[in-house]
C-alpha cells in the first residue's frame, strides 16, 4: 500500500491496546470499516528478534492498512523488527512513545522516551534506514513534572528532524510513579488544545489526537479544526459497532451499508477456518461482545457467548444461536 493510502486511512485509526488489538479483533474491526487504519498490539522488538516472528506478526490479508506497533529503545534491534515487520507487508511502523506500565519503563522505552527524544531520533532513524515503511510516532505530551508546552514542541522537532512526519499525540501526560497504566488513561487531565497548538507550530506534520475520544462525531469535530487524524481506543473495541459501521460514510465519504447483524454473519466463515486450525471460538468471540451494545437482545448476547464460547466443541452455531436473541428482539 502507498505511503499516501496508509496517510490518508490515518484520518481514523483504532488504538494499539495491548490483549485487545489482536488478529481477530482487527478482522473485525475490518468487516466494519473499509478504510479505518488499524493497529496491533505493541510488540516488543527484542521479541521479534528473538522468538515466535509467525505467532507475534502474522495478520490475515484482509487487514490492511495494518500498522505495527513496535517498542524498544536500541535502534539495532528496532531497525531488525522493521525490515522484519516490511518482510510480512505491515503498512506502516510505528514506535510506542506513550505507555507508562512498569514493565515497559524497566526496559527503558514507552512513555519514558519522553525524557529522551534524542534516543528516539536515533531509534526511528535506524527504522526508516532499515525498509521503506512509513515509520510513525505514538506519543505522550509529557511525563511526570514535566512541562508539556516546553517538552512537547522540542520533542517532535527533534523526532521529526529525524525523518518523522506523522505523529499520534494521547492528550495527557503519563505519570510514571503514583498511577498504575490504567490510572494513565484517565486521571491526567487531557490537554486537547495543546494538540491543536503543535499543529499550528508544525503544519507540516500529520498530527492525530488520542485520548478520551469516544465517537464519530467528536472526531469530526478534530479533523473540521484542523488536525490530520483521530485515534480511538476504548470506545472503538467495547462499542465496535458504534464507531465503525459509520466510519468510511462519514470519515472518508465512502458508501457504508454494513449493518452488525451483517458483520456477524461475515464472520462465520472465519470462525470456522480458525476453529479448523486449531482454534477456540472465544478466543475470536471475545471481541464482539460489544457489538450490540444498547439494543434489545444485547444482554442475552453476551451472556449466551459469554457462557458458550468457551466450550470445548463450540462452534459457529454458537455464534448464530447468540445472534437469535437480537433478531427474535427486532422481530
Amino acid at each position: 500500500m502507498s505511503v499516501d493510502k496508509v496517510r490518508s486511512a490515518a484520518r481514523l485509526s483504532v488504538a494499539p491496546m495491548m490483549d485487545w488489538t489482536d488478529r481477530h479483533c482487527r478482522y473485525l474491526h475490518r468487516l466494519m470499516s473499509k478504510q479505518t487504519l488499524l493497529y496491533t498490539e505493541m510488540v516488543t522488538a527484542p521479541a521479534i528478534v528473538h522468538g515466535d516472528r509467525d505467532r507475534l506478526l502474522g495478520f490475515h490479508a484482509a487487514e490492511h492498512p495494518v500498522a505495527l506497533q513496535l517498542g524498544g529503545s536500541d535502534p539495532a534491534q528496532l531497525a531488525q523488527a522493521t525490515a522484519t515487520a516490511a518482510e510480512y507487508g505491515y503498512d506502516e511502523v510505528n514506535l510506542n512513545c506513550g505507555c507508562p506500565s512498569d514493565r515497559v519503563q524497566s526496559g527503558s522505552f514507552g512513555a519514558i522516551l519522553m525524557e529522551s527524544p534524542d534516543v528516539v531520533a536515533a531509534c526511528v532513524k535506524a527504522m526508516q534506514d532499515a525498509s521503506d515503511l512509513p515509520v510513525t510516532v505514538k506519543c505522550r505530551i509529557g511525563v511526570d513534572d514535566q512541562d508539556p508546552a516546553t517538552v512537547l514542541p522540542d520533542f517532535l522537532a527533534r523526532v521529526s528532524a529525524a525523518g518523522v512526519d506523522r505523529f499520534t499525540i494521547h492528550a495527557r501526560k503519563a505519570w510514571l510513579q503514583g498511577l498504575s497504566p490504567k490510572e494513565n488513561r484517565d486521571v491526567p487531565p487531557l490537554d486537547y488544545e495543546l494538540v491543536h497548538e503543535m499543529k499550528g507550530l508544525f503544519p507540516h506534520l500529520h498530527l492525530s489526537i488520542n485520548g478520551g475520544i469516544t465517537n464519530l462525531d467528536a472526531a469530526l469535530g478534530f479533523l473540521d479544526a484542523g488536525l490530520d487524524g483521530v485515534m480511538i481506543g476504548r470506545s472503538a473495541y467495547h462499542t465496535p459497532s458504534d464507531v465503525l459501521l459509520d466510519a468510511d460514510r462519514l470519515i472518508y465519504g465512502a458508501d457504508a451499508e454494513k449493518t452488525a447483524e451483517d458483520v456477524v454473519l461475515e464472520m462465520v466463515p472465519y470462525i470456522t477456518d480458525h476453529i479448523a486450525q486449531g482454534g477456540r471460538l472465544n478466543q475470536v468471540t471475545r471481541h464482539m461482545l460489544g457489538m450490540f451494545q444498547a439494543r434489545p437482545g444485547a444482554r442475552m448476547w453476551r451472556r449466551y457467548l459469554s457462557e458458550n464460547a468457551h466450550r470445548d466443541g463450540a462452534d459457529a452455531q454458537v455464534l448464530l444461536d447468540a445472534l437469535s436473541f437480537i433478531t427474535k428482539e427486532a422481530a
